[in-house]
């Protein structure tokens, strides 16, 4: 007997049915149609947008029991919304949108020591004074792995979250650092690892906190004298996964606290991800201490996507929000948003609500004019040979002159400002802005960046030679 989408259903139903209160059945299940099966998907027909959101929400998990059991682990669920009459057409307007196959996520146990277990132990998530020691992960399950696409430019950072997913604290890379531009997906990966812990290992205590509020917490237990609670009870998490951890600059106090806690973890094999917008090297204002720690494990660099995962991102994004747009269309907004994700997004969300809300259609013409608003603001980032070539006609030499190892005070002055532009108007690390000036190191840039702060304070014709090339570049 051939295996169709009546058939999958029809024991997808049966096996629900057992396990489910019989009213419930009639009002959620009853009402449904299956439409067609291909690919290991079956796609389901349901009244309404409410509908979808409900089953999501409450049954999204025996449903994907149910289907699994009929099609197996690769089984995906795509329901279709029918909605009645656009705009007088006589064709009722369809929507497919494919299950997410995850519930919210629970709140955690924490399993405290018996002689910690005293009112004196506060949780910073909770209102002072209420005892609880159930805590939130703050993760948000829609950020998983599997809307997280590979490429090239993503690959050992994904595969080295993908590691630390399958065995925390159990690998080389503790802590794992990812860093990158923004709008790359160093959030996002960020989530996908402690959802993908929280699937695995339901136990683990895991906690995604931003180096933001972690400060803001800190300060708070300063204030009310609590610092010692503070650092225990972030001592007792198995996965800690701290967001932008380069905004703990210049915080030496939360910086000493977020030391112990680290090397605590650390040494209990407990598993911590960081996210930057810096590599360690490039960071400043963080303890030597703290960082020789960020370079223990691994540093996995995200960077901007090419061409083939662009388009990847927008068909998978459209394909989750159901929409269908021409292929052509979807190659025009891949090749001119390169910078990053977000606004690749942000770009495709934009033609969608252009289309809907003005009822127009979604033509390259429309596609023109939402890009054009995109790329305006990155037409004008410059590219560290462009940042040379000004700064070389500037002080009437060439770029191999710039480029060259000798020491004339006007040569390296002029070097230094390249430099220092380079790192102001780019996204490109320290490290790489030296390898493309006179192939030099990081400290060497650093050492420039900082003297022309210096002399554009203490030199009036320095100051005059940097306000020129600014309005150059801007």
């Amino acid at each position: 007997m051939s295996v169709t989408a009546n058939s999958v259903w029809k024991n997808c139903l049966a096996f629900i049915k057992d396990n489910i209160q019989p009213q419930a059945f009639k009002t959620w299940f009853e009402p449904i149609k299956p439409i067609k099966l291909s690919e290991n998907a079956l796609s389901i027909q349901v009244p309404s947008k409410f509908f979808y959101e409900w089953l999501e929400e409450h049954y999204v998990k025996l449903l994907k029991v149910a289907l699994t059991k009929e099609l197996g682990e690769s089984a995906k669920l795509v329901y279709i919304i029918r909605m009645e009459n656009t705009y007088g057409n006589k064709e009722p307007f369809t929507e497919k949108i494919p299950s997410s196959n995850r519930g919210a996520m629970a709140a955690q146990e924490m399993d405290v020591p018996i002689k910690s277990k005293n009112p004196e132990l506060r949780n910073p998530f909770v209102i002072p004074g209420i005892r609880n020691i159930k805590i939130e992960s703050q993760l948000n399950p829609n950020y998983n792995f599997d809307n997280f696409l590979e490429g090239d430019s993503n690959r050992l950072a994904r595969s080295a979250g993908m590691a630390v997913a399958n065995k925390p604290g159990g690998t080389s890379f503790n802590p794992l650092l990812v860093f990158g531009g923004v709008g790359l997906g160093k959030t996002h990966l960020a989530h996908a690892i402690g959802v993908e812990i929280k699937d695995k290992y339901p136990e683990r205590t895991v906690l995604y906190i931003s180096a933001e509020k972690f400060t803001q917490q800190y300060i708070e237990s300063v204030k009310k004298n609590t610092r010692n609670d503070f650092i225990h009870f972030y001592q007792l998490i198995d996965v800690l996964i701290i967001d932008d951890v380069q905004f703990l600059s210049g915080k030496s106090g939360t910086q000493d606290v977020f030391f112990h806690i680290f090397n605590h973890l650390h040494q209990n094999g407990k598993q911590v991800i960081l996210t930057s917008d810096k590599a360690p090297v490039d960071m400043q204002d963080i303890e030597q201490r703290l960082l020789s720690r960020f370079k223990w494990g691994l540093s996995a660099e995200l960077q901007s996507p090419d061409y083939e995962t662009r388009i990847s991102i927008l068909k998978n994004k459209l394909y989750r929000d159901g929409v269908e747009i021409p292929e052509d269309i979807i190659e025009y907004v891949a090749k001119h948003i390169k910078t990053n994700i977000r606004e690749l997004e942000g770009a495709i969300i934009s033609l969608i609500a252009q289309s809907t809300l003005n009822k127009r259609e979604v033509t390259i013409e429309l596609a023109q004019q939402v890009v054009e608003k995109f790329v305006k603001n990155t037409k004008r980032e410059v590219s560290i040979d462009y940042i040379q070539k000004v700064v070389s006609d500037y002080f009437e030499m060439d770029v191999a002159t710039l480029q060259s190892k000798t020491r004339k005070r006007h040569i390296v002055q002029a070097r230094q400002l390249a430099m220092f532009f380079a790192k102001k108007f780019t996204k490109a690390s320290l490290a790489s802005i030296g390898s493309q000036i006179g192939k030099r190191d990081h400290a060497t840039v650093l050492h420039a960046c900082k003297t022309v702060d210096n002399l554009a304070e203490t030199d009036k014709q320095f100051r005059k030679y940097i306000d020129d090339l600014t309005k150059k570049f801007s």
